[in-house]
This record gives structure tokens, sequence and C-alpha cells, in this order.
């Protein structure tokens, strides 16, 4: 009996190691309930694929492209970038840049969590933390004239990197 419903039942091995000479105990199981049944899990892949359709639909019917579709532009930021792709002679050193930067970012912050993992380590770098900004909280921003110097140098720092125009 336990053999054909081996999917639904167990054998229970107390039972069994018990007595060798009664027949082996059947414990049920519950059974799962079914999936829920979702009639779309990505509403925007079902909006976008019914937009798709109206297009087609639009398309065959006309015999041209809706203007919506003709006029499909870029955002400003995409438009910005190639630009600024088309401009760079050497892509080949920009692309193995990228790479490396993203390389380092994944072990700092390998290196990171492993520093945070040791046990006295965290504790000492939020005080030093805490204490190197106080530091330089009552350096550089209590008194209005070091407030006013911070403040000059940060514009100094930004023209140098953006360039004054």
């Amino acid at each position: 009996m336990c053999g054909a419903l081996a999917s639904n039942f167990l054998v229970d091995a107390k039972a069994s190691r018990q007595s060798a000479v009664a027949s082996p105990q059947c414990v049920s199981l519950p059974t799962l309930p079914p999936p829920p049944v979702h009639p779309q899990n990505r509403p925007w892949k079902a909006t976008a694929y019914c937009r798709k359709i109206a297009r087609n639909v639009m398309t065959m019917a006309t015999g041209e492209a809706p203007a919506e579709v003709a006029s499909t532009e870029l955002p400003e930021i995409v438009k910005t970038v190639q630009e600024a792709w088309e401009k760079v002679e050497d892509k080949y050193a920009v692309s193995s840049l990228a790479v490396a930067g993203g390389v380092a970012l994944w072990g700092s912050a390998g290196l990171i969590s492993a520093i945070d993992r040791l046990p006295l380590i965290p504790g000492v770098f939020e005080i030093v933390g805490i204490g190197y900004t106080g530091w330089f909280a009552y350096k550089n921003l209590v008194f209005k004239p070091d407030r006013e110097a911070l403040i000059a140098k940060i514009k100094d720092t930004y023209k140098e990197v953006i360039g004054s125009s």
C-alpha cells in the first residue's frame, strides 16, 4: 500500500525499526496548494507589447508609420553621452579604465566588508570618524573667516575640475 502512494506518503522509519514483523506505517504529507495565477507579472511589458501591436495595426491600415513612432527622440543625457563618446580618441583606454574602476570598486567593497567583520576594528573606525568630523567642524565651520576660506577653497577646486567658462 505504501509503495503505490510514494508521492503522498512516507514510510515511518521508527515504526519499521520497532517491529520488523509488523507492516510499515504510512504518514500522510499535506499537498501543496496550486501556484497563484497572475495574469501579468510585469504590467509594463504588457503595456509595451500592446503599444507595439497598436503601431503595427496603424501601419498596416494606413501604409505608413505613425508620427509618434517616426519622431522617437533619445533623452538629452543619451545624446550628451554619445557626443562625448564620439570625441574620445582612445576608446580602448577609456573602456579599460571603466572596467578597472568597476573591479576596484568591487574589490574595495569586499575589503571593507572583510574589515567590518573583524571584532574591534569597526568600533575603532567609528570613533576615529566621529573625532575627525568634530575636528573638521571646529576647524572649518564654527568661525566665519574659516567658513569663508573653506567656501573659497571649494570654489577653486570646482573651477579646477570643471574648468572656468
